[in-house]
């Protein structure tokens, strides 16, 4: 059986896991990294932090187009490691699964966020400008 394509990024923050894991986690301060930048709409951003409970997250692309992602949690861990299904509303049977793991690094965190079983090549790509940009957004703001 051929192994799905996935990815993993690698990052080191100077803010402590807490704050990451907040900013994964809590609605009000992931809406302040998600999304795509020189977009007037702000994100919206719901969760329901338990094993089993569920994420939404809506942006809207430059061009006014509107995206909705979603999943459950499968793993939950405070403040050190997150682990969720994820699948674009527009391609519900194309699920893949992210993990987002923080590591106490001296005065900071590396995060390393690895995003697995994609339906293809392409999609993987795609996802990696995505999230790069991603992070790029929460280094502003992290550090």
């Amino acid at each position: 059986m051929a192994t799905k394509p996935s990815l993993a990024l690698k990052r080191r923050f100077k803010a402590p896991p807490a704050q990451l894991y907040q900013a994964w986690t809590q609605p009000e301060k992931m809406i302040r990294w998600w999304g795509v930048a020189g977009h007037e709409k702000t994100p919206i951003a719901q969760t329901d932090l338990r094993v089993g409970g569920r994420f939404n997250v809506q942006f809207w692309t430059p061009d006014g187009a509107h995206q909705s992602v979603s999943g459950i949690y499968r793993e939950v861990v405070p403040d050190r490691k997150l682990v969720f299904s994820w699948a674009w509303q527009s391609t519900p049977e194309r699920e893949s699964q992210v993990t987002i793991d923080l590591k106490p690094d001296d005065d900071g965190t590396i995060l390393t966020l690895t995003h697995e079983q994609f339906f293809n090549e392409t999609a993987r790509d795609d996802h990696k400008r995505g999230w790069t940009l991603a992070l790029d957004n929460l280094e502003r703001i992290y550090g």
